[in-house]
């Protein structure tokens, strides 16, 4: 069987990029399909010298201008992946085209915070540039729903991410924040770019998710460990953009035309978390104590640190808490570090001593009782269990919308 050698052209430092190249390996280990795959070393994207490839076939993200330019007169098959575009005319002429439907991202993202309860919306984008053609494109879909629905849409674009503008972009994205009506629910573009409005949260105080509901865009497990409160996240089918991409070449390499074809992908699904469990607490001190929990849960606090944050008594704060959740601090302390613990114990990245210590355990031995009191086995049962797909939470302690 003839071996073709096919060049990947995209830059894996981004989650999107890699989430399609593993849908290109996975169509590959399912199929006879034989290619020889070229992608740099170091897994980026570089353009000189392309034009002289002496390959068979090309799959390459048209989302950068600059790679649909250098492609445009391919001596080999090209396919095309990249955003959803409202206006036709912005697709690649005659090149087959695998996109992410852009307005089922954004309408997915805010039918979820609707379904929180929230009834203000705001969108944080990035800054207009023909690289960021499909952020501008989320935009759009976004703006088209606040239409429809009579709603003031609230868009900031703020600055792009550098080392030296890094103080100004977060004081100005402080001063949105609290410009916007509370509770608000907002949608970032990307992970990358919802972890930095976390941030902005954090130090201003503004509590996630009572006042403000952040959600994401590609369920990047990076973003996730960078910020201390877990981050909901819209679910890209990247990895099936991936698969049909390298099918419809697999067909083109075969002598079938696919001249002007376009698949629109959907979303998988959305990885909800803490970031927009929003519930609002009928009592501020009950509010700023769980947003304290939420950051700090895993360093092993105490309640009367909780307390000592609020600025009441430890006793007050218990009383808040019992009226409010029915449930101690100490029950929503340990239920989010029990969340963390099972969450990174599921993923099977970490030794049972790390997941202890990760999440705040004074040690291995406190865990496993713990689990057993609550979950009604060990962690490595648990985790067993997780990778098998039949695990039973039967926890007593508050459930995750309360202690999150």
């Amino acid at each position: 069987m003839k071996s073709h050698r096919i060049a990947l052209l995209f830059n894996a430092n981004k989650i999107f990029d890699r989430e399609v190249i593993a849908g290109i390996a996975a169509y590959l280990s399912s199929t006879r399909a034989t290619w020889d795959l070229f992608l740099e070393e170091d897994f980026r994207l570089r353009l000189p010298g392309i034009e002289h490839w002496q390959g068979d076939g090309i799959i390459a993200d048209f989302d950068d201008p600059a790679v649909a330019a250098a492609l445009t007169r391919s001596r080999v098959p090209v396919v095309a992946v990249g955003g959803s575009y409202e206006n036709q005319a912005a697709y690649p002429e005659d090149v087959p085209y695998v996109a992410t439907d852009n307005f089922k991202l954004i309408k997915m993202a805010r039918d979820h915070l609707i379904e929180a309860g929230l009834r203000h919306f705001a969108m944080f984008s990035l800054p207009e540039a023909q690289e960021n053609r499909w952020a501008q494109e989320r935009e759009h879909a976004f703006r088209a729903l606040m239409d429809k629905d009579k709603m003031e849409p609230h868009i900031y674009r703020g600055l792009g991410t550098s080392a030296p503008s890094w103080d100004e972009a977060v004081e100005q994205q402080i001063q949105w924040l609290h410009s916007l009506p509370k509770p608000v629910g907002i949608i970032a573009v990307t992970d990358a770019r919802a972890r930095q409005l976390m941030q902005a949260c954090i130090m201003a105080g503004i509590a996630v998710p009572e006042q403000v509901a952040l959600i994401g865009i590609d369920n990047d497990p990076l973003a996730r460990m960078l910020t201390r409160i877990p981050l909901s996240s819209v679910i890209q089918g990247a990895q099936e953009m991936g698969r049909t991409a390298a099918h419809l070449l697999d067909q083109m390499l075969h002598g079938v035309r696919m001249s002007g074809t376009r698949v629109l992908v959907p979303p998988v699904g959305i990885n909800v978390l803490a970031s927009t469990q929003h519930e609002a607490p009928k009592h501020p001190h009950v509010m700023r104590a769980r947003h304290f929990i939420r950051q700090y849960a895993c360093q092993g606090i105490k309640t009367h640190q909780v307390a000592e944050y609020v600025g009441i008594s430890r006793s007050s704060l218990e009383s808040y808490f019992r009226q409010e959740l029915n449930c101690s601090v100490h029950d929503v302390i340990l239920r989010f570090k029990l969340d963390a613990a099972t969450s990174m114990l599921a993923r099977g990245e970490r030794s049972i001593a790390e997941v202890a210590l990760c999440c705040g355990f004074t040690s291995v031995q406190y865990m496993h009782a713990v689990f057993k009191r609550e979950l009604g086995c060990t962690p490595r049962t648990y985790q067993d269990r997780a990778m098998q797909g039949i695990v039973d939470d039967g926890s007593a302690l508050p459930p995750p919308e309360l202690a999150a």
